[in-house]
């Protein structure tokens, strides 16, 4: 009689080797390029290969210091992905982004936190691809510098490569957790008398308990909204505006060179630069706001 393989048992192979996985790490490359095209105006090449062993053993350059980022994903606490980046990385990635903006000079905080934001935004589709996965909707949480936790053996070497030198890779990983509810299929079945997955997490509990998605919601999903675009914001007294005349100007509170925001049915959801397409102003989305900040703006 075949029996069906358990969770355990796949957690042991390789990243590469388990498919709703290697969906997570393509998403992964594939929004850090495109992220990056969209800030450094040029588009890497993105690729990954799996790796095993302790951090020592994989990564490229021992001397070459890592900064690493756990992000937590909204479902779970226990569901981290976490993400190394040797300084060399994350400092030409920072500075290309920067310089691509105007900056003649950057400084090494400046790269640093350039590609904290390049990196959470690229993080953010990743989310949304577990909840795919899960059926339900899958935000990343408030994330911090923090190096993975002991024991992760399993690992994805990420190379970015731009036009003018590759870049160290990164390094990344799934937390047991994670992997687990990736791989684990939503509703456990018997079949033949073997268990096809280990007794449902706490996680899987919370999913069944969690209220199911209306049925409705495609309906909703042809509802027009209005859109409109924040170029900034001023106060003037009102003596001030009654003096207002054809060419005056106003001044607003944003220079030129900060992104514009972009209002969803009077509600922040975005942030970008004005482009021209084809005669026609638009802007190229730059940044998702995060909940809290859609919360703020509605007030």
């Amino acid at each position: 009689m075949a029996h069906t393989a358990r969770v355990g048992d796949r957690l042991s192979e390789k990243l590469d080797a388990i498919e709703p996985v290697r969906g997570l790490l393509d998403q992964f490359a594939e929004s850090l390029a495109m992220v990056l095209e969209s800030m450094a105006e040029q588009r890497p090449e993105a690729k990954w290969l799996a790796a095993s062993g302790p951090i020592a053993d994989v990564v490229a350059d021992p001397q070459d210091q890592m900064l690493w980022w756990e992000q937590p994903l909204q479902f779970a606490p226990e569901m981290k992905i976490w993400v190394g980046a040797p300084r060399t990385a994350w400092e030409k990635a920072g500075t290309v982004t920067l310089k691509a903006a105007g900056l003649d000079r950057v400084g090494i905080d400046e790269a640093r936190n350039t590609w904290l934001e390049i990196l959470g935004q690229a993080l953010s589709p990743v989310a949304r691809a577990v909840g795919s996965v899960l059926g339900r909707e899958v935000t990343c949480d408030a994330g911090a510098e923090r190096a993975p936790e002991a024991g992760i053996a399993e690992w994805a070497r990420v190379s970015l490569s731009f036009p003018d030198a590759p870049l160290a890779p990164l390094l990344v990983a799934f937390s047991p957790k994670l992997l687990e509810v990736i791989v684990t299929p939503p509703h456990v079945e018997e079949q033949g008398g073997e268990l096809a997955t280990v007794t449902p997490t706490a996680v899987e509990a919370e999913t069944a308990l969690s209220p199911a998605r209306s049925r409705t919601m495609n309906l909703l999903l042809d509802v027009d909204l209005p859109v409109s675009i924040s170029f900034g914001r001023t106060q003037l007294p009102m003596k001030d505006v009654i003096k207002l005349t054809t060419g005056s100007i106003v001044e607003l509170n944003r220079s030129v060179n900060e992104p514009v925001e972009v209002f969803v049915n009077q509600c922040l959801i975005a942030r970008g630069e004005v482009v021209v397409v084809e005669g026609n102003y638009g802007v190229r989305i730059l940044e998702i706001v995060s909940r809290q900040e859609r919360i703020r703006s509605l007030r």
